[in-house]
């Protein structure tokens, strides 16, 4: 937001330079980039110089042009210059450019100089008012009063002087401070506890009042909890034209471009003390009456821009007794502003609940001056006050009456907050003891009164215009800007609280440790935004819309609801990566994942139905090895992806033998593997179905396992990463072959052959696969070598068969798998 430092001085005495002003600003929390310096005319009429045409006479080859001479009272002859303006005369004050001034035509610069026009020669040029940057007129040379002297600079016959804008950072919490008068309160605070003489001077409205008693327009409000209050005012006969000088210049400083002095003193309002307000054509608002009401669900309406928006039953509309004629609060309709052939105005001043106007806004993509303030949640009691002033300032620059009473829906009057503080607290927060009237003091200048004091704290009403102050740490946070941070000392002691670590603590430190891992075997870390789309989840039944936690107010549909899986958003990273020719893939994302199910709610819990969990996702996609002189392309693999898995397992303590792999499909895996682990879930993994990749315009095959980050911590805990010595024995290998049905999965033969002898089978590994019509109908074959170490001793021929026995027994009887026959 932007503060003009001239603007400023209207309502509070500053004695100190723009730069010190921004680092006062800065220090009670409106943190202030600077004060950078702007001219209202570029170049600031540098150079100019007032004159008087002494003779004025035709061109001798020209229709239109003249030969002047133009005394500037510069001690010299009277500059000869050949002008083209129609209305140059002798005797006419003007204004001169010598040559070398520079002159600006947007932002390009030229200079005068000497020329020779049509023969004459010409040493300067009678300026117009578009040519020296004050209006756009060309109709002819500016003529200056005649009272005007001789000699000067033009800038003193304007007024024009340079100011210093600063940018003013706004937190959200802080509507308040969004005008010239919220900061003015703010500064005028600090100034009086730091003892200099201050005090906020408001607009004052003693000259307000009713010229007519009738000819007032009318309002009703449909829909008080939307619009908890409506206040308006017709004024009558009034000219729209261009605004004054004063006014142009104090919106062009702030970076506003001025329209007329209607809407101008509306936008000067605005920024004046933070009211938006809005200004109707009289004559356009049918029926003589004004309805605030919500629009009809479906409905279309043009706004300003000329844009055609689809209306929803949550947004709100000023309307006439016929159509509505604005979005209330966001922004204005194409046929019911005000023009230059307006004659009748009314004033709207209205409060309206931030939540719809925060709704409409996100809803169609609009961000206004007014949205953004009505959003954040405005004082209602300041209405009127707001009203009185801008009816004022139109009358000043456009005349006009004001008609019949001043209209006010307000049927619940908003109360000032009533909170709390123990000095107590305020000394522990602060850190400092602040003494009790300083506290009082500081707490006076922010207008919030103390309605009782004991000696345990305060009792204080806040002023409803600070929406930010509800709990006492937050009086708190307002005493402590403006006693200032700064003057909180630094005592010679730091408490440490050294406590053990936490789960939270060890859960960050293995998710560095694993992100290591991944990073060394070429995996890349993405992070993708937790808000992503519902449509994502229409057609799953793993993770249905119906258990989305879903946002009240999305910036947008893109950004609707929380995700419930980790895998859109590695997608999404994919596709972009694909769109830059970056095909062979490996990401790994920590993210948490969240999840609304009304089954797990209860009556005394509502917030049990919501879950949040962190999960670590994993991406492969494209080739293993590409253009290598020595070796095949050759594709990256699910069985790829699920040996990742197995060493983060391994890294995190928790042995082979101790997890499950369970096939199954869904609808997010053509074909996964589901991750147990004590007959719990951990993760799973599997072949990203194609028709979700064609969702997310997703070329290539992706492999995708998603493992439960919170679960595995708490599995941690149940194993320890145990040092041990290099065998001294050697391991021995046997291979057998297994005739089994189609439908057994490799773990399950794991799984029993590690339950057979846990203490010398130290690794069972698959090496082929074999389905062929020399087998019988339903079968495939499995050779897999099994490796047996003992750590005491080498061991014998007799045991190593007798283990195998046991081995070739137990897979026979849990599988149903038969030794297949070295023929």
């Amino acid at each position: 937001m932007n503060i003009s430092y001239n603007w400023l001085k209207h309502y509070i005495d500053i004695e100190v330079t723009p730069d010190n002003l921004a680092e006062i600003l800065t220090s009670i929390g409106l943190e202030t980039k600077g004060a950078e310096e702007v001219q209202l005319v570029k170049g600031g009429l540098k150079g100019l110089i007032t004159g008087r045409v002494i003779t004025c006479e035709k061109h001798p080859n020209s229709d239109h042009l003249h030969i002047t001479t133009v005394d500037i009272n510069a001690g010299g002859e009277p500059l000869q210059i050949v002008c083209g303006a129609p209305n140059v005369a002798a005797g006419q004050k003007v204004v001169v450019a010598p040559v070398g001034t520079v002159l600006y035509s947007g932002d390009e610069e030229f200079v005068i100089k000497k020329s020779k026009i049509r023969g004459v020669e010409s040493f300067g040029m009678i300026c117009a008012e578009d040519e020296i940057g004050i209006s756009d007129k060309h109709d002819g040379i500016i003529v200056l009063p005649e009272d005007i002297p001789v000699g000067i600079s033009p800038a003193e016959h304007y007024g024009l002087e340079s100011d210093y804008v600063l940018e003013v950072d706004i937190t959200p919490n802080r509507v308040d401070a969004t005008s010239h008068i919220g900061v003015a309160r703010d500064l005028a605070a600090w100034m009086r506890q730091n003892d200099r003489k201050a005090s906020l001077n408001l607009p004052p409205l003693d000259d307000f009042s009713i010229d007519d008693d009738a000819g007032a327009i009318r309002v009703e409000v449909v829909d008080t909890e939307a619009c908890p209050r409506y206040s308006g005012l017709t004024i009558r006969g009034v000219k729209v034209k261009e605004s004054p000088r004063w006014l142009r210049q104090a919106l062009m400083v702030i970076g506003l471009r001025p329209i007329n002095n209607i809407v101008d003193i509306t936008n000067y309002v605005l920024h004046e003390m933070g009211r938006p307000l809005h200004a109707f054509d009289a004559d356009k608002v049918k029926g003589g009456r004004v309805i605030v009401a919500p629009a009809a669900d479906g409905s279309c309406f043009v706004t300003l821009d000329g844009v055609e928006r689809k209306l929803s039953a949550r947004d709100l509309m000023i309307c006439n007794s016929e159509e509505p004629m604005c979005i209330g609060g966001v922004f204005g309709g194409l046929d019911s502003g005000v023009t230059e052939a307006t004659t009748d105005v009314f004033l709207e001043s209205a409060n309206f609940h931030p939540e719809w106007i925060r709704s409409t806004a996100r809803r169609h993509g609009l961000n206004t001056d007014a949205s953004f303030r009505f959003e954040r949640g405005l004082d209602p009691n300041g209405t009127i006050y707001a009203l009185k002033r801008a009816a004022l300032l139109i009358k000043e620059v456009a005349g006009g009456r004001i008609c019949g009473d001043i209209q006010d829906v307000y049927p619940v009057p908003a109360k000032p907050w009533e909170v709390s503080v123990s000095w107590e607290k305020i000394n522990e927060v602060i850190g400092k003891n602040i003494p009790a009237d300083t506290v009082r003091d500081i707490l006076d200048s922010l207008e919030i009164e103390v309605i009782r004091e004991d000696a345990e704290g305060l009792s204080l009403r806040v002023p409803v215009y600070r929406y930010d102050v509800r709990r006492d740490v937050d009086v708190i946070e307002e005493i402590l800007r403006i006693y200032g941070y700064n003057n909180v000392e630094i005592g010679g002691q730091v408490k440490l609280s050294l406590s053990s670590p936490t789960a939270a603590d060890e859960a960050y430190r293995m998710q560095n440790i694993v992100s290591e891992q991944l990073c060394g075997a070429g995996f890349r870390e993405i992070m993708n935004n937790s808000l992503t789309r519902s449509s994502y989840y229409d057609e799953l039944t793993t993770w249905p819309v119906s258990h989305a936690v879903m946002l009240q107010n999305p910036l947008s549909a893109e950004l609707n609801c929380m995700r419930q899986t980790l895998i859109f958003g590695g997608l999404e990273s994919i596709r972009r990566n694909e769109k830059r020719k970056q095909r062979n893939l490996r990401f790994f994302e920590f993210g948490n994942c969240y999840e609304y199910n009304p089954s797990r709610s209860t009556e005394a819990d509502a917030l049990s139905a919501y879950t949040e969990d962190r999960r670590l996702g994993l991406w492969m996609c494209g080739n293993r090895v590409e253009n290598h002189w020595a070796h095949p392309e050759e594709e990256v693999s699910v069985y790829e992806l699920k040996a990742h898995v197995i060493n983060l397992f391994a890294r995190l303590g928790i042995d082979r033998s101790d997890m499950q792999f369970s096939s199954f499909e869904s609808d997010i895996f053509s074909a996964g593997l589901k991750l147990m682990s004590a007959a719990e879930k951990i993760g799973e993994l599997g072949v990203v179905k194609k028709s979700l990749l064609k969702q997310s315009d997703v070329d290539a095959e992706v492999y995708y396992a998603e493992l439960l980050w919170t679960t595995l911590m708490k599995r941690m805990k149940h194993h320890t990463v145990v040092f041990g010595e290099l065998p001294k024995f050697h391991m021995v290998r046997r291979d057998m072959a297994f005739l089994i049905n189609k439908h057994v999965a490799f773990s399950e033969i794991e799984k029993v052959a590690y339950a057979s002898d846990s203490k010398r089978l130290k690794e069972v590994i698959l090496f082929d696969v074999y389905e062929g019509n020399k087998l019988p109908e339903g079968k495939k074959s499995y050779a897999v070598s099994f490796y047996l170490s003992d750590p005491d001793k080498t061991m014998t021929d007799i045991q190593i068969d007798g283990i195998m026995s046991r081995i070739q027994a137990n897979i026979e009887k849990e599988t149903g798998a038969q030794l297949r026959s070295a023929d």
